[in-house]
């Protein structure tokens, strides 16, 4: 995924952190200095359901066009296909425990 907070700012004309800060902390958002700058700086690792109500809110959008998605990343991290390879890939099968043989929950 990829953070697309600074873009859909400038096209509200908010060109400084600050002024997003502000926008967020009269929707009813306060947002640390620290934080703020790490979300206008950097995708954020893990962001609040509430907080991005209120950043959709006051720059006027939706999150799916905050959030992008990079399909060709994904792909990437496949592991190569059996074709590609040359060589079966080899996948791991999970059998499942039944009877005795289950192990206990935590305790």
């Amino acid at each position: 995924m990829r953070w697309n907070m600074r873009m859909k700012a400038a096209e509200q004309g908010i060109w400084k952190s600050t002024e997003l800060r502000r926008r967020l902390a009269e929707a009813g958002l306060e947002i640390s200095a620290g934080k703020m700058s790490a979300l206008w700086t950097s995708t954020p690792t893990t962001i609040r359901l509430d907080d991005l109500d209120v950043i959709c809110s006051v720059l006027d959008c939706t999150p799916s066009e905050l959030l992008i998605r990079e399909p060709e990343k994904v792909a990437a991290r496949r592991p190569e296909s059996r074709a590609a390879s040359g060589a079966e890939a080899r996948v791991p099968v999970v059998a499942p425990r039944l009877g005795r043989n289950r192990s206990l929950p935590p305790a």
